[in-house]
C-alpha cells in the first residue's frame, strides 16, 4: 500500500527554520492565553458572548406637541441625450431652451472639407469656376442643427 512522501525539512538558503509552536507561543505574548481552559462538555465552559451597546439606526420620531420641520429638498431636472449623434440629417432632440422635444433644422455652411476640395479641384487645372462646384453641394458642408421654435443651436456636424 503506498503511503505519502516523507516531509521535507530542508530550509531556504541563509533563513533560519521557522520556530514550532510552543517556541511561537512563549516568543510572541501578542495573543494572551485563553482565560479559560476547554473542557470535555464544551457547552458548559464557554463563556457568553459580550453584550453590545444597542444604538438606533434611525433617530426617533417627534414627540407629540413638537413641530416636525421637513428638511427643504431641492429638485433639479437634467435631460441626457445618450448617443445623440448630429449628422448631416435632423435629429429629434431636446431644445434645453424653449424645453420641447423637436426635430432639428439644419443649415449648410462651407466648412474645410469644402474649401479643400476647392482647393484641390485648383490645383488639377479646374480654375475657370469649376473649383467652385463644392460649395454647392451640401454633402461636402457643414451642418448645424437648430431648434426650430426658438433658433437656438442645438449641434453641429463638421465634415473634417
Amino acid at each position: 500500500m503506498a503511503s505519502a512522501p516523507p516531509l521535507e525539512t530542508s530550509t531556504f538558503v541563509g533563513h533560519p527554520p521557522p520556530p514550532s509552536y510552543e517556541e511561537a507561543l512563549v516568543a510572541n505574548p501578542q495573543y494572551p492565553p485563553m482565560p479559560y481552559a476547554p473542557a470535555p462538555d464544551m457547552k458548559t465552559s464557554v463563556p457568553p458572548y459580550p453584550t453590545q451597546l444597542y444604538s438606533p439606526m434611525y433617530p426617533p420620531p417627534p414627540q407629540q406637541g413638537q413641530p416636525a420641520t421637513c428638511p427643504v429638498v431641492s429638485v433639479q431636472t437634467v435631460y441626457v441625450q445618450p448617443g445623440l449623434a448630429f449628422g448631416s440629417v435632423p435629429v429629434q432632440a431636446h431644445c434645453p431652451v424653449c424645453t420641447q422635444n423637436v426635430i432639428t433644422r439644419l443649415e449648410y455652411t462651407s466648412g474645410a472639407l469644402a474649401w479643400l476640395s476647392c482647393a484641390g479641384l485648383a490645383i488639377f487645372g479646374c480654375i475657370y469656376g469649376c473649383c467652385l462646384i463644392p460649395f454647392c453641394v451640401d454633402s461636402l458642408k457643414d451642418v448645424t442643427h437648430h431648434c426650430p421654435n426658438c433658433s437656438s443651436v442645438l449641434g453641429v456636424h463638421k465634415r473634417m
